[in-house]
């Protein structure tokens, strides 16, 4: 790779050995990706924080310098790490001391998470603690340069942002917060981000459950590649937006789309492939829609649930509202639990608003900083639950080895309240 006179003064050490070893990560990452150069970046969201094993042996060993050093520089030598040379923010990680008693997560984990949270923030990392940044304050502008991980963040990024960011690692993002630089290839190149696969919907999207249903097609149907997409559909919500990306980036590995006249860097169909003619369409029709929905219902036999989840990627306050208005004046079944999971900026203003106090009265608990796929937990006993989450009803199932329904918030809140699952396809 070609390297500046500044990038080639990182990598001899004039900025120290923690620096050094970040550009000899990048120059290494950049040279087996086949990119050219670096570009610069002010905005990375990676992880640094989550509670490990490995994580937790490598401090025993030299502490969390030791810790930042191994797993997120990939060097073995025992370096001090100083501040963050860019803007950078703590993405979701392990569940925090507020979690303990009432999610069945390790206090021990929850106090080695608090470690690392002091570590990390005194070297200037922003724990936003979510997989929503953007909900939180971390808003990229427009052919931005960034440095993110966790796929549902990243097809928002590139798609709704217009931002631009490829889906990093725990390494590739800890070296680009020391260095700001990232390697200049993929999502980052104009020419990769024009669309290659047209799919259009002969059904209305009428809502959150139908853009996660259609998301989770358009997935399956393009995996990795960039899908352009047309039909009929009702103004999607910020929310709708978010759980459609998060699907496809579930059932296939999309990090971009385009809605003509709707995302930034497609105002029509024709500039949406970069002025190429747009293939033949992949329909998506009521057959299709169907199929999707037993799809992700396949994994659910019992219909009596014992637990339900909301909030993945982490649930806006608009979400927490809806939650809490389904559930005023009802009670939990009492061998149900309901867990909303939401970034901590948002609960506090879901606490302002009311909101927490609702749910909790029904015997919900609104949560904060991580999920249960991320923390691999959910409650005692847990033989079937229920989502309004494609994203969760493709992963946890594997994850926990649990049951899964998925369907509309009002249906979830309703077997939070009945103890059974009564969802089914309007």
């Amino acid at each position: 790779m070609r390297l500046t006179d500044d990038e080639k003064s990182m990598l001899d050490g004039t900025e120290g050995p923690a620096v050094a070893a970040a550009m000899d990560l990048l120059v290494r990452y950049g040279e087996g990706l086949g990119a050219e150069r670096l570009c610069d970046t002010r905005n990375v969201a990676g992880t640094m924080t989550q509670p490990s094993p490995v994580k937790a042996q490598l401090v025993k060993e030299g502490g969390w310098n030791k810790s930042f050093s191994v797993i997120n520089l990939d060097c073995d030598e025992d370096i001090e790490i100083p501040p963050m040379r860019v803007p950078t923010c703590q993405l979701q990680h392990g569940f925090g001391q507020d979690a303990v008693n009432i999610t069945p997560y390790s206090p021990h984990l929850a106090e080695m998470q608090e470690e690392g949270e002091a570590f990390v923030t005194d070297l200037g990392v922003n724990v936003l603690a979510t997989c929503t940044p953007y909900q939180v304050g971390n808003l990229p502008a427009r052919d931005e340069h960034c440095a993110w991980m966790e796929s549902s963040a990243v097809v928002y990024c590139n798609s709704v942002l217009g931002a631009r960011t490829n889906c990093e690692g725990t390494a590739s993002t800890g070296a680009a917060s020391l260095t700001g630089k990232i390697p200049y290839w993929g999502n980052h190149l104009p020419q990769n981000r024009f669309g290659t696969h047209h799919v259009e919907t002969q059904v209305p999207l009428q809502g959150f459950q139908d853009w996660g249903m259609f998301g989770y097609f358009v997935g399956d149907a393009v995996q990795e590649n960039r899908p352009v997409i047309t039909g009929q559909w009702t103004p999607p919500l910020d929310e709708d937006l978010k759980h459609f990306g998060a699907a496809t980036a579930s059932s296939g590995g999309v990090e971009i789309y385009h809605i003509p006249g709707l995302t930034p860097e497609a105002p029509t169909l024709e500039s949406a492939f970069g002025g190429a003619r747009a293939p033949e369409p992949i329909v998506y029709g009521e057959r299709e829609r169907r199929l999707m929905y037993e799809t992700l219902n396949n994994q659910g036999e019992s219909t009596e649930v014992d637990f339900i989840l909301l909030g993945c990627p982490h649930a806006s306050l608009d979400q927490v509202a809806r939650a809490a208005r389904a559930l005023e004046g009802r009670t939990l079944h009492g061998d149900t639990e309901l867990w909303i999971m939401t970034p901590r900026a948002l609960r506090t203003e879901a606490d302002r608003q009311g909101y927490t106090e609702i749910i909790q009265r029904a015997g919900g608990k609104v949560l904060t900083d991580s999920c249960p796929a991320m923390s691999k937990v959910a409650p005692d006993g847990t033989r079937v639950f229920a989502t309004d989450s494609a994203k969760q009803a493709h992963y946890l199932p594997a994850i926990l080895g649990i049951e899964a329904w998925f369907g509309t918030l009002e249906e979830c809140v309703d077997a939070a309240v009945t103890g059974q699952w009564r969802g089914e396809l309007s």
